[in-house]
């Protein structure tokens, strides 16, 4: 199994709470969420595929039961 990372992630909330992700933090790296590529959703978590201001592409995974955002894949390639 894959290693899940935490990360911090300040999220945007429109008609729900932590709709999507704005910013998200890994390490002392400050990245902009600049599109959201695809999300997709399941009982209790949604993930998000996202570019961030560095050109990388990132899935970031928000687990609703635990209140706690991971880091589930990252692609340098862009």
């Amino acid at each position: 199994m894959a290693e899940q990372f935490v990360i911090r992630v300040e999220t945007y909330s429109g008609y729900k709470a932590d709709e999507r992700p704005m910013t998200f933090i890994l390490g002392e790296t400050r990245h902009e969420v600049s599109e959201i590529i695809d999300r997709w959703y399941g009982p209790d978590y949604r993930y998000f595929k996202v570019r961030a201001d560095d050109g990388c592409v990132y899935i970031l995974k928000y687990d609703e039961s635990r209140d706690r955002w991971e880091l589930g894949f990252y692609d340098a390639r862009g």
